[in-house]
């Protein structure tokens, strides 16, 4: 049943590939110039059309502006800063770690040897 499908599935791309390379070869043998047809068809030459002149626009004069001047700016006195009461920390305990015990040392059973390899030297070319 799946082939059967598949094989549905792709005769729709087929025919359509089919299809679009038949008309691209009827374009090219109906868009190609033919050798006989050299001559183009004289095409009329249009006419000149003049715009007529734009006409000259008059602003008013920019008005002036009347310069405007802040009023000066209050002086105010901040009230002094308040000392604060200068804060001291309780002294930071003192501690002792016990020393570390010693541990005994163990000794690792030996691996097994990996077998040692050198790459053999090449030889000189005459």
């Amino acid at each position: 049943m799946a082939s059967r499908n598949t094989a549905i599935f792709l005769l729709g791309p087929l025919l359509f590939c089919v299809a679009m390379s038949s008309a691209a070869r009827i374009l090219e043998e109906v868009a190609a110039p033919s050798k006989d047809k050299e001559h183009l068809p004289e095409l009329p030459t249009l006419p000149k059309v003049e715009l007529p002149p734009l006409p000259e626009v008059h602003l008013p004069p920019k008005p002036e502006l009347p310069k405007v001047e802040l009023p000066p700016f209050p002086e105010f006195h901040l009230p002094s800063k308040p000392e604060l009461p200068k804060v001291e920390l309780p002294p930071f305990p003192e501690f002792h770690l016990p020393s570390k015990p010693e541990l005994p040392k163990v000794e690792l059973p030996s691996k097994p040897g990996v077998p040692e390899f050198h790459f053999p030297e090449p030889e000189a070319k005459p």
